[in-house]
């Protein structure tokens, strides 16, 4: 069923955390407001913050993916009435707030190509100035914390999907925290994790490469407008994220994700860039072995000997970035 715009989800949207605030700082919690849009609760005067988990959650680094919000508004609210459940450092961040007010997926560029130290001509674009922001947030969030550091960045896609709901998993992650990882995927009901090799300049695998999160983009359904999503599509992964802020113990997983790996990032060379199939493909639609995946001028995509699946294919990125992930199923 669709939320309503609530009042603890119309805060959320806008970063506002003052009701928060007003929960946890009795309840003996240090709460921060790092910048615009972040807020930061940790326990005061914690004997030792080197075994209590720190987690990152962050929402509406695409303005016009509002499902994660409307999520996470109910979540906290619920969990702000009971402030000394929760179990863990959280941090929370609300990455494109000027995009979410206007009903955009981003004012000037993609926010989830920031997070990169070069950014060439998008340097003095709105997004590059809030992905500063976040960057210092994070860092003083993770600074003196403890060995378990999870980073959920909740998305939803553009486009339907064979798997509705799946994960982008930086494959630098050392591997107790990535086991943990995916036992948590599972435990969302996320149905498939793609391993990703390098980084786009994502902030999940910003927060992996310099704070040693167990990080992941998670991809929770279809864009939707704010408070009309239909939560009961990733019911299971609002459960797991509530478990885990609590510290109550995983259940047990039913059906391991699928795992897959990337074969090849399609890259934007030029304005000419075309792909070779129409704009409702499908996430992880399949592709035969060797069939032209894009062209650009001179360069041919295709692929490779084997079967590739098409993850976020959009020929409408800014020349340079990637347009496409081509991925292979390992288990």
């Amino acid at each position: 069923m669709a939320t309503p715009l609530t009042l603890a989800l119309r805060q959320l949207a806008a970063g506002d955390f003052g009701a928060l605030a007003a929960r946890f700082e009795p309840a003996g919690f240090d709460v921060s407001l790092p910048a615009a849009g972040i807020v930061t609760i940790k326990l005061t005067h914690h004997a030792s913050h080197a075994t209590r988990a720190s987690v990152l959650v962050s929402v509406g680094v695409h303005g016009d993916e509002t499902g994660p919000i409307d999520m996470l508004a109910q979540l906290l609210d619920a969990l702000s009435h009971q402030p000394s459940k929760l179990a863990v450092d959280l941090m929370v961040c609300v990455g494109n707030i000027d995009a979410i007010a206007a009903g955009q997926r981003f004012i000037d560029a993609d926010l989830n190509r920031m997070f990169r130290p070069r950014r060439g001509a998008l340097a003095t674009t709105a997004e590059a100035a809030r992905a500063d922001a976040i960057i210092d947030a994070t860092a003083g969030f993770f600074d003196g914390a403890g060995r378990v550091r999870w980073h959920l960045d909740l998305h939803t896609a553009i486009r339907p999907s064979s798997y509705p709901t799946f994960a982008v998993v930086p494959d630098l992650i050392a591997d107790e925290p990535k086991t943990a990882l995916a036992g948590w995927l599972g435990q969302a009901a996320i149905g498939a994790i793609i391993m990703n090799p390098q980084s786009a300049g994502t902030y999940s695998y910003h927060s992996a490469e310099h704070h040693g999160a167990a990080a992941a983009t998670v991809e929770l359904g279809q864009v939707g407008a704010l408070g009309q999503n239909d939560l009961s599509l990733f019911a299971g992964a609002a459960s797991a994220l509530d478990d885990l802020l609590r510290g109550v113990a995983a259940s047990s997983v039913k059906e391991p994700p699928h795992v897959f790996r990337v074969a090849q990032e399609i890259i934007k060379l030029s304005d000419g860039f075309s792909m070779a199939f129409g704009r409702d493909t499908h996430n992880f639609t399949a592709l035969a072995a060797g069939a032209v995946i894009a062209t650009d001028g001179a360069t041919v995509y295709r692929v490779g000997a084997a079967q590739e699946l098409v993850v976020f294919p959009n020929p409408e990125v800014r020349v340079g970035l990637r347009a496409a992930l081509m991925v292979m199923r390992v288990s």
